[in-house]
């Protein structure tokens, strides 16, 4: 991948002549099914200048109310954009029950903020949504005057557990952002899909957010290889997840979310306030995971092979038999 990115043909993508942005964009479209993309620098990015294209200042969008767009990427919506975000639980399997998003929908009426858009997510911490479901919500919204936009940060996941294509997934939805740099293996990236309208709107809203760049390419190349090789090898992680929760499952203080671990990530949820020591705890002897408080989240990528699985399990084991 550095090599690829050594001698990536470049150009300046803030006028639209980088040759390999072009190209990276190009078929990421094609991929997500859709007619155009956009190249961000980060997913953050990718999802609030979808939110600022299908929004404006005093809509809303309905979003779960543990999800990405909502609480991990800095309010930049209602900051940025003037949107109100309306929340709902997510259902233990991940999904927005549609029942419960109907309900929420605004009349129109100017005591209300606009409803202009439902904003799902899969993979949701992990959690595959069906094909079905995702076609569900478009029937949905089409019938109440929705937009839809997916927040596919570990679509390609979701894809490979569903044995669908990552089109079969995109083109449910009005736009659908996609990670570059999870599982796929890219060390920097996101793109944007949706049709050449959206995505020209898009592409403002990313140069107002400070997402121009120049000779992109560099990064474009690596985007390249990761959508053409790193497929081909994500369903090991989800193999390694599925071991590794096994394995964990009887140690004591623990307790590991079973039914969550269905790509690669294993949710643990700790009889103690012991997230923050065990997250140190682990990383003292080599073992980055997220923990805090009475949880934590491993996430298994191409960077922990099957060989390693035996030092994760050691170093949990003896944190919690201290």
């Amino acid at each position: 991948m550095r090599e690829a990115m050594a001698v990536a043909e470049v150009g300046d993508d803030v006028w639209g002549d980088d040759p390999s942005v072009n190209h990276l964009e190009s078929v990421s479209a094609t991929r997500l099914g859709h007619e155009a993309a956009v190249f961000c620098p980060s997913g953050t990015q990718a999802n609030l200048i979808a939110l600022l294209t299908h929004c404006g200042r005093g809509d809303e969008y309905i979003v779960g109310d543990d999800a990405h767009t909502y609480k991990w990427e800095g309010g930049g919506a209602a900051v940025l954009g003037g949107i109100q975000p309306q929340t709902l639980p997510f259902s233990e399997n991940g999904l927005l029950p549609l029942d419960a998003v109907a309900k929420l929908i605004k009349p129109d009426d100017s005591h209300y903020a606009r409803t202009r858009l439902l904003c799902l997510e899969n993979t949701q911490h992990g959690r595959v949504q069906s094909l079905e479901s995702m076609q569900a919500a478009r029937a949905f919204v089409d019938k109440h005057g929705l937009g839809l936009h997916l927040d596919g940060a570990r679509a390609a996941n979701a894809a490979v557990a569903l044995g669908v294509s990552l089109a079969d997934i995109g083109s449910c939805f009005d736009s659908v952002s996609l990670c570059l740099s999870k599982g796929l293996g890219a060390p920097v990236g996101s793109v944007l899909a949706g049709s050449q309208a959206f995505i020209k709107e898009a592409r403002r809203w990313r140069k107002v957010t400070g997402g121009g760049m120049r000779q992109a390419g560099v990064l474009a190349a690596a985007g390249l290889l990761a959508l053409d090789e790193g497929f081909d090898r994500l369903h090991e992680d989800h193999a390694n997840a599925a071991t590794l929760a096994t394995r964990l499952a009887d140690i004591g203080g623990l307790n590991v979310r079973e039914a969550w671990t269905q790509t690669n990530m294993v949710w643990l949820d700790l009889d103690d306030d012991t997230g923050d020591a065990l997250a140190r705890f682990a990383r003292e002897h080599e073992v980055l995971l997220a923990a805090s408080g009475y949880g934590a989240r491993l996430v298994l990528h191409r960077d922990v092979p099957a060989s390693s699985l035996d030092q994760v399990v050691e170093v949990i084991t003896e944190f919690f038999a201290r």
